[in-house]
């Protein structure tokens, strides 16, 4: 992250670790020059492809990759057993490490030994931005992907309403191919958010867990968090978006499909609850789809203007795009920019580290539980 002379453009990539896809995007300068998109099945399989791409599309400045939970611009290079479990979060009933996306924990494996100049962003949780009151029991308010999307609305509308960065205020809602999530952007710095497995029902995933039912069920991994999903309620997990709107005659697709716009219309409503909103943004492989999105302008509309997030010229999906702007910041050493706006440099701490129910001492010293774990809980007396 050294500065750069500033008569040759940085030479950047920003990846995108998706349920469904795994995206990338290069930007060097204003030019996009990588704009690339794998299954994640594809990725899962054979992790060296993707990393000779990468390779091949040097000489790079910076990389910022694959980031799961959130490791606040941890270099490859340091990246141990203890910083990939953090990374991934494994369930204690998930020995192998799966994780929610397939294959992680192979690719990991390939970047630690790249020699590619890659570091790891920060999840919503572990920003100074986010009131520490907001962060009680929580981990999941938003992982690094979506930050790095949430980055690219911060961009986008700044550009498109020629403001600056510190000036931009809306709620980034990211209606993915698997999860949902929803993330309140105030004065360009991000302040509360709902990931996928803490948030409304998603396409594929359950979204938050009633209680109750996470300790009934007998084996619930990781792999569990990306089922119960508006695609699985109409009992058609294997659909695409547009074949399920396709169907709305079928009860079982038009209550699916109920429960999604109105999880997402009780969500927003929490948001507008904390003050206004200045607009909607949506992206994500749900909200791509133009009846869809016409349908959810008509149910969101009276809480705020709703508008599809432009993004770069390029194909990879909105976190690549986002994870790449913030990697030219860092690369050009930029101040005054997207980075410094967001606050994102002082991202610190642990997922973990806001935790407050039984048990939770217990999972941190599984984990491994280090000091900036400690560090981030407030002693006795001291601000809530």
């Amino acid at each position: 992250m050294s500065s750069q002379n500033s008569e040759e453009p940085v030479r950047v990539v920003g990846i995108d670790p998706g349920t469904v896809s795994i995206d990338l995007c290069g930007i060097e300068g204003d030019r996009v020059f990588l704009d690339r998109s794998y299954a994640t099945s594809e990725v899962a399989a054979d992790p060296a492809r993707l990393v000779e791409e990468l390779r091949a599309s040097g000489p790079l400045d910076l990389v910022v990759g694959p980031s799961g939970y959130g490791l606040p611009w941890l270099p490859v290079d340091a990246l141990g057993d203890y910083e990939a479990r953090m990374l991934l979060l494994p369930s204690q009933h998930d020995p192998a490490d799966r994780g929610v996306i397939p294959g992680m924990r192979g690719l990991l494996e390939e970047l630690a030994v790249s020699g590619l100049p890659l570091v790891f962003a920060p999840g919503v949780v572990q920003l100074p931005t986010v009131p520490r009151h907001r962060k009680v029991n929580r981990i999941d308010m938003g992982t690094a992907d979506k930050l790095c999307a949430t980055a690219l609305g911060v961009w986008d509308q700044a550009r498109r309403l020629g403001i600056p960065f510190a000036e931009t205020s809306f709620v980034y809602l990211e209606l993915g191919g698997a999860f949902t999530s929803l993330i309140r952007v105030d004065g360009g710095q991000i302040v509360d958010g709902v990931g996928g497995t803490s948030g409304p029902l998603g396409y594929l995933a359950a979204g938050a867990l009633d209680g109750e039912l996470a300790v009934l069920l007998p084996y619930l991994d990781k792999s569990s968090l990306g089922t119960g999903g508006l695609a699985w309620v109409a009992g058609y997990p294997d659909a695409p978006p547009e074949k399920l709107w396709a169907e709305l005659d079928q009860p079982s697709v038009a209550r699916a499909w109920e429960a999604y716009f109105e999880g997402l219309v009780k969500a927003v409503a929490g948001f507008a609850a904390l003050g206004e909103i200045g607009e909607l943004l949506l992206s994500g492989r749900v909200g791509r789809q133009p009846e869809i999105r016409e349908e959810l302008s008509l149910r969101l509309s009276g809480f705020a203007p709703v508008r599809p997030v432009e993004g770069l010229p390029a194909a990879a999906k909105e976190a690549a795009q986002g994870a790449a702007l913030i990697a030219r910041d860092l690369a050009e050493n930029r101040e005054g920019g997207l980075v410094d706006a967001m606050h994102l440099r002082e991202a610190a701490g642990s997922v973990l580290g806001h935790l407050y129910l039984q048990g939770a001492e217990d999972l941190r010293r599984a984990f491994g539980r280090r000091i900036d774990d400690a560090a981030l809980r407030p002693s006795k007396g001291s601000e809530a």
